[in-house]
């Protein structure tokens, strides 16, 4: 994991290369106060201050330079920086604007940081020319980015490991690493196992793989304070089962435990911020594979809640599991209870691969997570749980069918079957997110990704944090 913390710090007033944020519309009237010298200099790197451009500009003395930084008009958004944490020199450097004034730009650290940020687990020795230091002139807030950060890298870390070396086994070992830094405690149960514990969804869909499936449930905190519980698709890998993707869609199934990901990041952002709640995390980790015992289409599956469910596409295997692990958490009666998944093409198809799906059931806490995906700048949007659609999962046979025909509403539908096992009074909020990044962009490589994370960790902060917590948020 890099170590962020060595890379952004408190201006204490010590050297540092300026860094000058000028928008493209700015550049002029700064152009005018400058040096011919200077001038020549800008224009022989065809600067424009457009978004995500740098310029070095040399200085009087030998080894004195300035740097030059384009950004967009307003406030600077979590990825301002980005490009130029990625290619500026090695060294530390402290911004300022245009008039020479010291720029607050805590909520830039973010992408300054994950910029640097490097998955080297199989590219040993890969580096780019040492660490770029931000001086920050509110450090108030740096504790929160590199918070923010650690968290990101985390998921991004997980969903980028290959399945061969990220099995059911190895998440639970990633869970029990983290409770084990906040004093949390860990519960596996696996295998077979799970039909004694009552778990048949999460022992269907992983009972054909070498590797059994098993259920992780970590809690933490004080059993007095409010039950905030999270819960995170862990398919460490998706064939299809019977109904076999081709080798096109199999390609990225390695992230389909993105979910679990996410899940666990938000529960180290709790723990870390030490949030006055009980918190439990509930991650179903399997991989659907085939074998002689795999789970076949036209199966009826009983689930923890008593619901029976005709499998009629093994390939609809994230909401089986999910929907063993929410019938679990329901049971604490949780004040909130969100769960993040890889569950649905359809999602994608709609909106693409950055902004997750978000489901919910509480109009109030859905309107909480607008404001909070739009103050983070860390996007989602909001789709219905139409009822209209529920007949769409009847079944003839079974209380409901997990994939209904004809491919309408896909992303809805899977929602609506997750509601099912969710009494409406139960504050519940669902992402559907790709945790992918298709395209590389500044502070944002191609792999995996948190997307919905930040928002997430906005509402529960809202909602739960105290006084002092306030302090560092």
């Amino acid at each position: 994991m890099t170590d962020f913390a060595t890379l952004i710090a408190a201006d204490d007033g010590t050297p540092a290369t300026p860094v000058t944020l000028l928008t493209t519309a700015g550049l002029d009237g700064w152009l005018r106060g400058q040096s011919e010298r200077v001038r020549n200099f800008v224009a022989a790197q065809c600067f424009k201050a457009a978004a995500d451009s740098i310029a070095l500009l040399p200085g009087d003395a030998p080894g004195d330079w300035t740097a030059l930084a384009g950004v967009e008009a307003g406030a600077l958004s979590p990825w301002a920086l980005a490009a130029a944490a990625a290619r500026l020199p090695a060294g530390r450097y402290r911004l300022r604007d245009g008039d020479g004034a010291s720029v607050a730009a805590a909520a830039a650290g973010l992408g300054w940081l994950l910029a640097q940020h490097r998955f080297d687990r199989y590219r040993k020795g890969v580096g780019d020319g040492g660490a770029r230091v931000l001086l920050l002139a509110d450090p108030a807030k740096i504790t929160e980015s590199l918070r923010l950060a650690a968290a990101t890298a985390l998921v991004r870390d997980l969903v980028d490991t290959p399945a061969s070396d990220l099995g059911p086994a190895e998440l639970a070992e990633a869970v029990i690493a983290e409770a084990r830094r906040f004093g949390a405690t860990v519960d596996v149960i696996k295998g077979e196992a799970l039909l004694s514990g009552n778990f048949p969804g999460i022992h269907a869909v992983g009972r054909a793989a070498s590797r059994a499936p098993r259920l992780i449930d970590m809690t933490w905190g004080d059993a007095a304070h409010p039950r905030l519980t999270l819960v995170g698709k862990g398919v460490v890998f998706d064939s299809g089962g019977l109904n076999i993707k081709p080798g096109g869609g199999m390609a990225l199934m390695k992230k389909d435990m993105g979910g679990a990901a996410h899940a666990l990041a938000l529960a180290r952002l709790v723990m870390e911020a030490g949030l006055p709640v009980r918190l439990r995390l509930l991650i179903p980790a399997v991989e659907n594979a085939i074998s002689g015992n795999a789970m076949r289409p036209g199966d009826i599956l009983m689930t923890r809640a008593g619901k029976t469910v005709e499998v009629t596409n093994t390939d609809a295997e994230g909401r089986l599991v999910l929907a063993d692990a929410l019938a679990l958490a329901i049971a604490d009666q949780p004040a909130l209870l969100i769960d993040f998944a890889t569950l649905t093409g359809a999602a994608r198809v709609a909106l693409g691969p950055q902004l997750p799906a978000l489901f919910c059931n509480d109009d109030a806490l859905a309107a909480d997570f607008a404001a909070a995906s739009k103050e983070s700048e860390d996007p989602l949007w909001r789709l219905p749980l139409w009822p209209g659609y529920a007949d769409m999962l009847k079944s003839s046979i079974a209380d409901l069918n997990n994939s209904p025909e004809g491919g309408f509403a896909g992303a809805v539908t899977a929602a609506l079957f997750l509601e099912a096992f969710v009494p409406p009074t139960t504050s519940w909020a669902h992402f559907d997110t790709f945790a992918w990044n298709p395209q590389a962009r500044p502070g944002r490589p191609k792999g995996g990704e948190a997307l919905g994370l930040r928002a997430a960790w906005a509402v529960v902060k809202s909602r739960f944090g105290n006084a002092v917590n306030a302090k560092i948020s």
